[in-house]
């Protein structure tokens, strides 16, 4: 029998049907804004495969380096975060600095408010976050934990130490996981810093890792692309308890 134009063979339209159901399409990240102490902040979210709103999952706050504006989100994202977020089921927040703020120093004023509103819109198991970011994005890691420790659970610094430390700034954080990556050859050479950091916290019970990669420069390859499961194994081993 003759077809007419335009029509196709039933089993090739129920194949195509069947192949779309198998594969269902790949969110992109959603940007949103808030307006937060005068200022409009902007942010990317990830959500892992089969998102339902209703059930709870942990989630990172994860901070850009350099001057942490929304084209080093979109950067951290696609090197460091989305793909094993999506697969392993986190919601990752990626906040851009307000104004160019960054957020150890002036943007550091739309916390806490900033995560009382995720926490209002995303369910994140135990209403705690795992915070994590390269270069600037790891020292403000650091500064947001110190100063809001209640909100979570592990900071990560790839690399990155605390801005201005103090004893009170360091034992702020001692009841999360801390881990700490600096490349072999940092051409800022922030390894002695890094080092002492993790050194006292260890001191106090805290589980802190430092781990200098080898060959490697102030940029992580060693924790980018396949091999960016490093960052969540770390959010995983927090689970377990951070104190020894």
């Amino acid at each position: 029998m003759r077809m007419l134009p335009g029509l196709k063979p039933l089993a090739i339209v129920l194949a195509v049907v069947i192949t779309a159901a198998a594969s269902p399409l790949r969110a992109e990240p959603v940007e949103l804004t808030k307006r937060l102490a005068g200022r409009t902040v902007h942010y990317k979210v990830v959500l892992p495969n089969g998102y339902d709103p209703e059930k709870a999952y942990p989630g990172i706050i994860a901070l850009g380096g350099g001057p942490q504006t929304m084209n080093t989100v979109d950067s951290i994202l696609a090197r460091n975060f989305r793909a094993e977020a999506e697969k392993r089921g986190y919601i990752v927040i990626a906040p851009a600095a307000p104004d160019g703020d960054v957020f150890f120093r002036e943007g550091a004023r739309i916390f806490p408010e900033f995560l009382r509103l995720m926490l209002a819109d995303y369910k994140i198991q135990d209403g705690k976050f795992h915070i994590a970011g390269p270069s600037n994005g790891g020292i403000a890691a650091f500064h947001l934990a110190a100063a809001n420790p209640q909100y979570f659970l592990s900071v990560t610094a790839f690399p990155g130490y605390m801005w201005e430390p103090t004893t009170a700034k360091l034992l702020a954080i001692s009841n999360l996981c801390v881990f700490m990556y600096v490349g072999e050859v940092d051409e800022y050479k922030w390894h002695d810093e890094m080092r002492a950091e993790a050194e006292f916290l260890r001191s106090k019970g805290t589980v802190a890792r430092y781990t200098e990669e080898r060959d490697q420069p102030h940029r992580l390859d060693t924790l980018a692309g396949t091999n960016a499961g490093r960052l969540f194994d770390g959010f995983e081993e927090a689970k377990k308890g951070c104190q020894r």
